[in-house]
């Protein structure tokens, strides 16, 4: 009965804002096991945390999610895995938008880790460039500029055959 006294509310956050959360978590490592994994350690943190979290745990949870990739990110050394090879859309048959949706999944996987994390927090998670900033603890210059330079890379990495031929040169390294 203690135990659950503890952790009131985790279990209502978790039931309610799992699926976004995870939703976001994919999306900044690349893959949905990755994505578990993160969101995991950062659930983690915050129940290590619980008592001292006042006020929004999952506003709180989000930052530890952000902070975590990152984190990931500068250890690996690497660029995040490509998640499944695709051709450039094309067909007519009702499957362009699904073809979209993954070439934009890729090439958000290619971006660099900052990149990435301003892109997602502003157009996934649709948060102000203020509070993106104050996210991921930097100013508000920072992440319009970064967001500019994501979204431009984005456009090329999108652009026919620009995305295709990335991939192979990253498989060839």
């Amino acid at each position: 009965m203690r135990r659950k006294k503890r952790f009131e509310g985790l279990d209502a956050l978790v039931a309610e804002r799992g699926n976004a959360l995870l939703g976001t978590a994919v999306l900044l490592t690349g893959s949905r096991t990755a994505g578990e994994d993160l969101l995991q350690a950062a659930l983690e943190r915050l129940m290590r945390s619980w008592n001292r979290v006042n006020g929004d745990k999952e506003g709180y949870l989000r930052r530890t999610l952000y902070h975590l990739a990152v984190d990931q990110w500068r250890r690996r050394g690497r660029r995040p895995e490509v998640l499944a090879e695709i051709e450039p859309p094309g067909q007519t048959d009702g499957t362009d938008a699904v073809l979209l949706r993954q070439m934009l999944i890729q090439a958000l996987a290619m971006l660099p880790p900052r990149q990435r994390a301003v892109l997602v927090l502003r157009y996934w998670e649709q948060l102000s460039e203020a509070e993106a900033a104050e996210m991921l603890g930097c100013s508000v210059g920072t992440v319009k500029s970064t967001a500019s330079r994501g979204l431009s890379r984005l456009r090329e990495l999108t652009t026919a055959g620009t995305l295709k031929d990335a991939m192979e040169m990253t498989r060839s390294k």
